[in-house]
């Protein structure tokens, strides 16, 4: 009988202290691969939030196969993959999901993509229902879903000019480092409110070559010195940090990374440094870019300005339309205030709003005939290229099945 209160007690203390040692940890990732089985099948748990499911996209004869084990899901360390991560959250599920389907219709070889999704601990939609509601949408898609703590970077959070840029998901990229499988050495970043209509392969392909970490489209000819403040540029101390350097604008949301890089030059840290004493003295206004803009402006990997078309949301107030910039298109990207799927639920539209129509499988949002003729004139009437030609964006992969 004693010898039974002592186990017991001994498994209390054991759990109370494995709970405490998960709450002192500054940073906790937990990866989701499964959860019992509610009752509820796939079908109607994705009816109830409003999303069809996407076709299954298959490897074209030419592609390397994934090493799996019989009746085992293929894992995150397996060499042959092209790793992309995202952030997952209730507000822009809609645009993750429509992210995802493009990358998959126009992948060579969908099926060695994984996807690393990353999940605010508190969401209203849980990770764990998040998971599911993947699942359900993408049966046969390679992912795994993390839970990024919030109370990991909401101290090191100022204001921003726009209240969704102060979002602590914004600032999961900064943590791909410590949130990946550590076998996990190389990954593309994408926001979720931008299409593909092309081969993530090519993307992933791009070289990082010495001692630069990050790969991204930069603009040379945009104005730097406005993306932080007269405190910061008046200061000489803290503006001589761009005094052996040439830096030029780039967008967070589409960088190809070096994670291993990342690790052993602890960059983490470094952009945390700057965040801390934006916290103390202003020196920025427009939430997570800056922080890395400091840290690796003048130390990246240029990559072709196809990959980013960015800016389509309009601006961080207003949100108006905007064209494309010249060239051919390989990503397009609704950084900024306005997103397609508010604005084609609203009737109100930008003529490039009906290139990402295509990629959204919300159900209550799909149209008629008529509707689909006119996005396909727009379309058309936009004269875009794909690396091809403009009936790339609107056409199937050859992978479909």
């Amino acid at each position: 009988m004693v010898l039974s209160r002592f186990d017991s007690r001994f498994r209390l203390i054991k759990n109370v202290g494995f709970l405490l040692l998960l709450l002192c940890l500054p940073l906790i990732c937990l990866g989701i691969r499964s959860f019992p089985n509610s009752g509820v099948s796939e079908s109607e748990f994705n009816s109830f939030f409003g999303f069809s499911e996407a076709p299954d996209y298959r490897n074209g004869v030419d592609c390397s196969s994934a090493t799996t084990t019989a009746g085992q899901a293929v894992t995150s360390c397996d060499p042959s993959l092209v790793h992309v991560a995202m952030t997952i959250d209730s507000e822009y599920l809609r645009g993750s999901v429509a992210a995802v389907h493009s990358v998959l219709r126009h992948a060579s070889c969908p099926e060695q993509v994984f996807f690393h999704f990353i999940a605010a601990e508190f969401d209203s939609t849980s990770p764990r229902v998040l998971t599911r509601l993947v699942r359900s949408i993408f049966p046969s898609l390679n992912f795994k879903v993390y839970i990024f703590r919030e109370d990991t970077v909401i101290n090191l959070i100022s204001s921003s000019i726009r209240t969704a840029l102060e979002n602590p998901l914004n600032y999961a990229r900064n943590y791909l480092g410590d949130i990946l499988d550590p076998c996990v050495n190389r990954v593309i970043y994408l926001d979720s409110d931008l299409v593909l209509v092309d081969d993530i392969q090519k993307l992933w392909n791009t070289p990082i070559p010495g001692s630069k970490v990050i790969g991204a489209p930069e603009y040379c000819q945009a104005n730097f010195t406005k993306y932080f403040t007269d405190t910061f540029w008046s200061d000489p101390v803290l503006s001589r940090v761009f005094g052996s350097r040439s830096p030029c604008y780039f967008n967070t949301g589409v960088m190809v990374m070096d994670l291993e890089k990342w690790r052993k030059g602890n960059y983490r840290k470094k952009i945390e440094n700057w965040m801390e004493l934006q916290r103390k003295r202003r020196i920025y206004e427009l939430g997570s870019l800056p922080p890395f803009l400091l840290v690796f402006g003048g130390n990246v990997e240029p990559i072709d300005h196809r990959w980013n078309q960015h800016g389509l949301g309009g601006d961080n107030v207003k949100g108006s339309c905007r064209p494309l910039h010249p060239g051919p298109v390989s990503l397009l990207h609704w950084s900024g205030k306005g997103k397609p799927w508010v604005r084609l639920d609203e009737n109100k539209p930008c003529p490039l709003d009906y290139l990402w129509e295509p990629y959204d499988l919300y159900k209550p949002h799909q149209r008629g005939k008529l509707k689909v003729q006119t996005q396909q004139h727009h379309l058309l009437g936009l004269g875009l290229s794909s690396g091809g030609s403009s009936t790339n964006l609107i056409e199937s992969s050859s992978y479909f099945i």
